[in-house]
């Protein structure tokens, strides 16, 4: 018999919203941690499932946030009961959060947590902090917030907080518990692993290999067009329809593409501070699943 989804929750999380969801035959679940390639996929998928760039809605709606409390559950299951084209959800909830349906294809994003964190880290400066408080009914801090930390100073500490991975997602080891559990089921018929640095090297590579795994055809004079729409200069050319910001809790949309890079994590640190994450993440992680995460060794096969 299979266990029950483990239940995350944050300030504007719950994943126990996806318990009684109601699964279609052909149900695409993107499911990563924050900053990790999540619009990307979205968009990918879109393009993907609607064979042209012109979408027919803004990407969050045609792509809602299960998870998210913003938007009432009831509301976000009339929305994807209603919708009629191939379905395609996002979630922040690793795989042994959610109900697991054969009908469904599970997409799991992974990009090297220290350029996550850093697109995490001037995520939070992008965000109006009191209009979500004001949407999830949170209340007023008791203390004034502290200023927060420089980036460099930040992502030190970031590698080094020890905490319990299910109550802290975006930690260090929330990544890890995160990428582990989908690792642990990369041979399963429908969960594709997918890596941040595979799209940005080829990105047409990767969107045929999905739509193979989708079982989606794509007629050859319609690839050229897809594949610039994935693009991080397009994508960010469109933010207003693009960027995840449904319920307006984002100072700038265009900000939300900020660069698309990879390398900025590793930059930032020294040689020590470096060896001190590879100790760290080693202590997380099995050797196989770092190796083809961090991308130091030879390819392994993501199924």
């Amino acid at each position: 018999m299979p266990s029950d989804p483990v239940r995350y929750r944050s300030e504007d999380e719950d994943s126990a919203r996806w318990l009684g969801f109601p699964f279609r035959p052909g149900d695409i679940v993107i499911s990563t941690r924050s900053k990790s390639g999540t619009t990307w996929m979205q968009m990918i998928c879109a393009l993907l499932v609607f064979g042209s760039p012109d979408l027919p809605a803004p990407l969050a709606e045609l792509s809602p946030w299960l998870d998210w409390l913003i938007t009432p559950r009831d509301e976000v299951f009339a929305r994807l009961t209603a919708q009629q084209h191939r379905r395609f959800i996002k979630t922040h909830t690793p795989l042994d959060g959610i109900p697991l349906d054969a009908r469904a294809t599970y997409i799991v994003v992974a990009r090297h947590p220290l350029d996550m964190a850093v697109s995490l880290y001037h995520q939070g400066d992008n965000l109006d902090h009191e209009r979500i408080r004001q949407l999830t009914g949170q209340p007023e801090p008791a203390a004034p917030t502290r200023p927060r930390q420089p980036l460099h100073e930040w992502l030190a500490s970031w590698i080094d907080r020890d905490v319990d991975p299910r109550q802290e997602l975006d930690s260090l080891p929330g990544v890890m518990w995160h990428l582990s559990d989908a690792w642990a089921r990369r041979g399963a018929e429908n969960v594709v692993l997918v890596h941040y640095d595979d799209l940005s090297a080829d990105l047409e590579g990767e969107m045929r290999r999905l739509a193979a795994r989708l079982g989606i055809t794509v007629p050859a004079t319609a690839w050229p067009d897809l594949v610039r729409a994935a693009s991080f200069e397009q994508m960010r050319a469109r933010a207003d329809q693009l960027a995840p910001d449904p319920s307006g809790v984002m100072r700038s949309t265009r900000a939300f593409f900020r660069q698309g890079r990879s390398g900025s994590g590793r930059a930032l640190l020294t040689a020590a501070e470096l060896a001190r994450y590879r100790t760290r993440a080693a202590r997380l992680a099995a050797p196989e699943m770092l190796a083809w995460l961090h991308r130091d060794d030879q390819p392994t096969d993501t199924n």
